[in-house]
């Protein structure tokens, strides 16, 4: 049989027919040791060529048989390393290696094939390896840029994470200087003029009755009759219609203050008077 006449082998194996092809393989190898050795009792292997060395030299043409060597093996060589280091690349649940998987367990006896035969599975092989990179490409592309996606989105939580942090630590400073004598004052003081136009004078009073009252203190509570905080609210829950950190926040407390004195007298001169007058207010 000359290269000319050696059977086509396409197509080239799927997964499923791989131990198919592994068989046939061995087939054609063992009907080639056969005919030689009935020819001939010898075969003799040189150049790349097996031969039946006592053929006339027209049989010996005709049955030839030329393996891959050379540029075929080269090329075959080529693309099992192509094909291989592709497919550590790739992921197989993500894109199909199959036919590519097929060609290289194929491939892999290359220097047994007839040249012909070797040359045809290199050139579909080196056309799957294309295919497979396109798609291998892709995926890898598509797994970067979710990623970088990820990533963006992870540094961006820890922005938002170590901003809400710094705010946080802001406000819980500011509140303790809020909670101070001092800063439950200047808290007062301003609320006052913002939201009542009371001025000096009226913060003089209101000085005077928390003084008597608490001594500013956001944390002053009367044992005996339950009130609690700068006003001394009765009870302290009263004060949790501003805000419901009343029992930790000295503005929540001033706030609530503020607006049981308007309610209850008009204005904090007024509810100085009443405190003098009856001892409460």
């Amino acid at each position: 049989m000359t290269p000319d006449t050696l059977p086509a082998l396409t197509p080239y194996p799927r997964p499923n027919h791989v131990r198919r092809l592994r068989q046939e393989r061995e087939r054609r190898r063992g009907r080639i040791g056969v005919i030689a050795a009935a020819a001939v009792g010898l075969v003799a292997i040189g150049g790349g060529t097996a031969a039946f060395a006592t053929d006339p030299p027209a049989a010996r043409e005709a049955s030839q048989v030329q393996l891959a060597t050379g540029d075929t093996a080269n090329r075959a060589q080529s693309a099992l390393d192509a094909a291989n280091a592709l497919l550590e690349r790739a992921d197989a649940d993500a894109v199909d290696t199959s036919a590519l998987t097929g060609y290289v367990d194929y491939l892999e006896g290359y220097e047994q094939l007839p040249a012909a035969v070797a040359d045809d599975v290199t050139e579909k092989t080196d056309a799957e390896i294309a295919s497979v990179s396109d798609d291998v490409t892709a995926y890898e592309k598509e797994q970067a840029e979710q990623a970088a996606r990820e990533k963006e989105q992870a540094e961006q939580a820890a922005r938002e994470k170590r901003e809400a942090e710094e705010a946080a630590a802001a406000a819980a400073e500011a509140q303790a200087a809020a909670n101070t004598v001092e800063g439950a004052k200047s808290t007062a003081r301003d609320l006052m003029a913002s939201t009542y136009g009371w001025g000096d004078d009226q913060f003089a009073c209101l000085d005077s009755l928390w003084t008597k009252e608490s001594g500013w203190n956001y944390q002053a509570s009367n044992p005996s009759s339950g009130a609690y905080g700068i006003p001394q609210s009765l009870p302290g829950s009263k004060m949790s219609t501003v805000a419901d950190d009343w029992e930790t926040n000295a503005t929540t407390q001033i706030t609530w203050g503020l607006d049981y004195i308007s309610r209850a007298y008009g204005m904090p001169c007024s509810a100085w008077g009443h405190s003098q007058a009856m001892n409460w207010y």
